[in-house]
Order: C-alpha cells, then sequence, then structure tokens
C-alpha cells in the first residue's frame, strides 16, 4: 500500500491495523459459507483481505478513487470481488444489494464524518440484511444501545432499534488505528429482526413522531410534537392524551412502546384526517 498516499482527514480515514482486533471483527461477523457480505468502506483491506476468502460474493463500496483502483487491481483475478467506485451516500443500495436473494452480511469500519447517516441507509434495506458488524465511534455506538431517559438516547436509539437488535461487543482504543483517532471506537453486532419490535402504524409516520419528538430536546414533547409537520393535520394533545402520555414529558423518556403507541394513534388521525379532507374537497 505504499504507492497509496496518506489517509484522507476530509474522508474520516482512519484504517484499522491491530491484527488482534481484525481476528476479532472476522470472527464476529460469523460469515457463512453461501452468504454475500458487503464491506463499505474497505480503506486499505485489513479486513477486505479475510473476507475475499470466506465470502461466496464480495462486494466493495469505495469513495476513495485510488483505494477502489487498488482494490480492482489487488482482486482482479477473484471473480467473487466486485468494486464500486462510489459514494455510499449517493448510491442506491437497495438496486445494489437486489443481484440475489441471499440476504446480505455487512461487515464496516464506518468513517465516523458520515457513519449516522450510513446506518439509516442500511435500515433502509434491513429485509436484505443477515446481520452486520460495524465498528463505529464510541459515542455513536453508545447512542444505539442507549436506555430511555438518559442523555445518549435519542432518535438512532429508536429507529434502528425498530428492527435490529443491537449488541456491543467490544471497545477498540485510537492505537489500533494509523492514525490515532481522538477517540475510541466500539464494535457493534445488528441482528436483523423478522418483524417489527413492535406495531408502530405507518413507518413513515413512526419516523416523523420519533424525529419530531426529538427535535428540541430541552423542549416538552408537546411543544415538540405541535412543531411537527403532521401537526397541521391532528391535535397533538388529543394524541398524547389518548395514549396515556403527559405532554409535559420530554422525548428521551419515552420507552420504545410508547413512541410505537404515539405513532399507531397517530397514523389512525392522520387516516381520519385525511378522509375528512377529502370530503370537504
Amino acid at each position: 500500500m505504499s504507492s497509496v498516499r496518506r489517509p484522507l482527514k476530509s474522508l474520516g480515514q482512519n484504517f484499522l491495523v491491530d491484527g488482534n482486533i481484525i481476528e476479532k471483527i472476522i470472527i464476529s461477523a460469523n460469515i457463512q459459507p453461501d452468504q454475500p457480505v458487503l464491506e463499505i468502506g474497505p480503506g486499505r483491506g485489513a479486513l477486505t483481505k479475510h473476507l475475499a476468502k470466506c465470502a461466496s460474493r464480495l462486494l466493495l463500496i469505495e469513495f476513495d478513487h485510488a483505494l477502489a483502483a487498488f482494490h480492482s487491481n489487488l482482486h482482479r483475478e477473484n471473480q467473487r470481488v466486485t468494486v464500486i467506485d462510489a459514494d455510499i451516500l449517493k448510491i442506491s443500495l437497495e438496486d445494489i444489494l437486489s443481484e440475489t436473494t441471499m440476504k446480505w452480511n455487512v461487515v464496516a469500519n464506518l468513517p465516523y464524518n458520515i457513519s449516522t447517516e450510513v446506518l439509516f441507509r442500511l435500515y433502509n434495506v434491513h429485509r436484505k440484511l443477515a446481520g452486520m458488524t460495524l465498528m463505529l465511534q464510541k459515542e455513536v455506538g453508545d447512542r444505539l444501545a442507549a436506555p430511555p431517559d438518559c442523555s445518549a438516547y435519542g432518535v438512532t436509539t429508536v429507529l434502528l432499534g425498530l428492527w435490529f437488535e443491537i449488541r456491543k461487543l467490544f471497545v477498540v482504543p485510537p492505537g489500533c488505528f494509523n492514525p490515532s483517532p481522538k477517540v475510541d471506537s466500539v464494535v457493534l453486532s445488528f441482528t436483523p429482526l423478522s418483524a417489527p419490535r413492535a406495531e408502530v402504524g405507518d413507518e413513515d409516520v413512526f419516523r416523523s413522531v420519533v424525529r419530531s419528538s426529538f427535535s428540541m430536546r430541552r423542549k416538552t414533547l408537546n411543544n415538540c410534537l405541535r412543531s411537527s409537520e403532521f401537526s397541521k393535520h391532528i391535535d397533538c394533545g388529543s394524541l398524547l392524551d389518548e395514549c396515556a402520555i403527559d405532554g409535559r414529558r420530554r422525548g428521551e423518556t419515552l420507552s420504545f412502546e410508547e413512541f410505537a403507541a404515539l405513532s399507531r394513534c397517530a397514523t389512525e388521525a392522520l387516516r381520519t384526517s385525511n378522509k375528512e379532507m377529502v370530503r370537504e374537497a
């Protein structure tokens, strides 16, 4: 890799170099012989060289043109490996993963600066996934596994929790990377659920309810929901009363079940509102 220039800070490049951590990630991923694997941001290939040996099909998505070219050349004799030189945030994962009916195993050391955006893109294709083993900044990992009523609990906790069982596996210190980041990292396991954790009605409404509830963390739930888009069509006060939720609470105090209840009631209220609007038209 000496021909590839130094890591780019602008791309959040911190390359994993610790052999013990690499081995632990590969073991944790538990890749099956017939399973296709997606690696996002393979970097210099610390994980890739192991994945290429055990995956029935390995798809690499790399934004750095020099590194994409490096992998294309390195694996040119291996027909099971495909390299996509592209921005993960600007391509259709749905289309890419639809090339096979097999469910994909995702393994990645996600760039810190886009990790949350990538997580939501993976959330959108959860039905095509067999599992994910992801390394993230520890702060992000703490949010994903946070319980209600703490500062780390937020939008990602609730939304990702709808379709994934998330477990912290182990912490990775800065010295395991080159260059060393200023923070710890953590490896997490994401197991897709066969059904949503709870019935939420319309998932778009669920996402809107959750995002609105955390939109102003220091404000009450009542104020947050009244600033949402759907508040133009339904009475948020009545919605909270129907769910027996005190509007003076803050979004971070709600359990997953309470968010699900709010979403179900909001879904039904919006359906009724739409019917009324149609009649008035």
